[in-house]
């Protein structure tokens, strides 16, 4: 092999050389930058998830949160056609009228009595101040479950804009994002303190109009 020949191989092969290098160079960067985008949405995703994980624990826990619930004792189940003086307001049971109100939402104050049965039978009675805005009114109603639920304006003293009471069991909040009240919801609805759980919540007083109550 002629000198010159020798040489033209030696800067071919270096050539050769320095490409490779050069390839393998730039495998290496679009590797790494091909890790370190899949670093950062991966990050990204167990951020999220925690944040969800976290968010969703905490709204559980404060729904959860029941300590805020006033218990009475309620001897008297009697029915009776009249009025009655009620020590709680709005009450949360004591006798009441033979007829229950129908579950359901309601845009005018319902009669004691006749709640009083509902309650009786399973369902929660979310009442709220007249006055209380139509926003927090239309949350309310977003809360409010299809069945063995009442919810209404109520016309007597209470101490909080919105009330939600059970069968013995009452529950005072300020605003409707509160999250006691799906707390309360899912603890007494049909809850441990129905005297008569499974009863009817139709078929009685469909509207205030109907009331029994002299």
């Amino acid at each position: 092999m002629s000198k010159k020949k020798s040489q033209s191989t030696s800067a071919r092969n270096a050539k050769l050389a320095e490409a490779r290098k050069a390839q393998q160079a730039a495998e290496r960067r679009r590797t790494v930058l091909l890790v370190g985008a899949a670093a950062v949405v991966i990050a990204f995703i167990v951020g999220a998830v925690g944040w969800a994980i976290w968010s969703e624990r905490g709204e559980r826990e404060a729904a959860g949160d029941l300590s805020g619930v006033q218990q009475y004792d309620h001897e008297a189940m009697e029915h009776t056609q009249g009025k009655v003086d009620y020590s709680e307001s709005p009450p949360t049971g004591g006798e009441h009228n033979p007829i229950w109100m129908n579950c359901g939402v309601y845009d005018e104050p319902l009669p004691n009595e006749h709640a009083v049965h509902s309650l009786e039978h399973g369902a929660v009675w979310i009442t709220y101040e007249p006055g209380l805005a139509q926003s927090e009114v239309d949350e309310l109603e977003k809360v409010t479950p299809d069945t063995y639920a009442l919810l209404s304006p109520y016309e007597g003293e209470m101490e909080s804009p919105i009330v939600i009471s059970a069968w013995g069991h009452q529950l005072e909040v300020d605003s409707a994002d509160d999250p006691r009240i799906k707390g309360f919801i899912e603890e007494y609805r049909q809850g441990e303190q129905t005297p008569e759980p499974g009863a009817a919540c139709t078929g009685g007083i469909e509207s205030p109009a109907q009331s029994q109550v002299q």
